[in-house]
């Protein structure tokens, strides 16, 4: 009843909604698999619904039925990304620059299927190294601190544990993570320089995607000997859903290698 009181005061029809919602559902799944899970604006989901529309009202009841239906449908939670914070150590200029992209609100699909099933049915396993990819470097960041930049040195754990992430068959050990990202990636076998790894192709492109996708914020910090580059964990590797999981990985490695040392 509520909802048919909405559309009343919107002045709109129940099909024309229903089409409207259906559109927007439609362009949520297609640019998630174009853009391999980069975050959807709003404001291309806006623009779909005002194209022919100008009642102010509109958008939000339609993107929030659209949520519905993904999920009820398919599983999919629409889910909107909250920035932790604006990048900082920039201009003024730069950063309210910055702000303004801050503020626009984006969201990305992340499915509430079962484990087992999702492996099942809805997994890509032919890309199943690019989600390893992603985990590696997050987990990286993670044992950094949660931010790592040219320089850095830090030592995480104990002495007496070894941690050890796989990638391609490599081992990665991060009881001492030192200096940039790339030198640790290159202890995986992946070369800042690669273009044409066999797996993730352009290997610089390969971690700007993760940036793209909001598990990383990249930022340009200057420092007593010139401008380098920082990465931290963006709002995608913060939520709950997969800082457990790393977390609980992390802790079973440490445990497993504990005990091999005993």
């Amino acid at each position: 009843m509520a909802a048919n009181d909405d559309l009343a005061q919107i002045d709109i029809s129940t099909e024309e909604k229903d089409k409207l919602v259906a559109e927007v559902m439609r362009y949520a799944l297609f640019k998630t698999h174009q853009t391999t899970g980069c975050p959807i604006k709003r404001e291309e989901l806006t623009q779909i619904i005002t194209k022919n529309y100008r009642q102010r009202a509109l958008p939000a009841l339609v993107i929030k039925e659209a949520g519905d239906k993904l999920a009820a449908t398919f599983g999919y939670e629409m889910r909107e990304l909250q920035r932790t914070r604006a990048p900082s150590n920039r201009s003024a200029r730069t950063s309210s620059q910055q702000l303004s992209n801050v503020d626009a609100k984006s969201y990305v699909l992340v499915s509430k299927l079962d484990p087992e099933v999702y492996s099942k049915y809805v997994e890509d396993k032919e890309r199943a190294h690019v989600s390893g990819f992603a985990f590696v470097v997050i987990s990286i960041v993670h044992v950094a601190g949660g931010k790592i930049t040219e320089g850095w040195d830090r030592v995480s754990f104990t002495s007496h544990s070894r941690e050890v992430l796989l990638f391609d068959g490599s081992e990665f050990c991060v009881n001492h993570v030192s200096e940039d990202l790339w030198h640790q990636l290159k202890r995986l076998g992946l070369n800042e320089t690669d273009e044409n790894h066999p797996l993730l192709g352009n290997n610089k492109q390969a971690l700007e995607l993760l940036v793209q996708q909001r598990y990383l914020l990249k930022e340009k910090i200057a420092g007593p000997e010139g401008h380098f580059m920082s990465y931290e964990l963006a709002e995608r590797a913060l939520d709950e859903s997969i800082s457990s999981k790393l977390k609980e990985y992390i802790s079973q490695v440490v445990g497993t290698s504990a005990g091999t040392a005993e």
